[in-house]
């Protein structure tokens, strides 16, 4: 699926060969990101070591999406793959719900029917 991470940013706990041959790949929206993984990704190694498993993201230049690819032993890959898809979807949902109170909140301001 594209070049190996070098031997010194593979984590202790990913260690055979075969882990790194097919990832798991989901898209994510870029502006998720920042729920899922923290301020500038400062929670991905906290997840890896918990997941027990390596992230990988790379941004897609022709949309808002960001694939982040899982490697690991396929249950551990599969299960991460689950959590972050499930979570992203959360966030996603919450953040629709947010723009719907405040559409609704915009709309109740109009007390006066527009002047002619």
């Amino acid at each position: 699926m594209g070049k190996l991470p070098k031997p010194n940013d593979i984590p202790s706990w990913v260690g055979a060969p075969e882990d790194f041959k097919e990832p798991e790949v989901i898209q994510v929206q870029t502006r998720l990101l920042e729920a899922l993984f923290g301020p500038e990704g400062s929670r991905i190694p906290y997840v890896e070591k918990v997941s027990k498993v390596m992230l990988e993201m790379k941004a897609l230049e022709s949309s808002d999406l960001t694939e982040v690819m899982v490697y690991g032993p396929y249950l551990y890959k599969f299960r991460t793959k689950w959590m972050l898809q499930s979570m992203a979807e959360w966030h996603r949902q919450r953040q629709e719900r947010g723009m719907l109170r405040l559409e609704k909140a915009m709309n109740s301001l109009e007390l006066c029917p527009p002047m002619k």
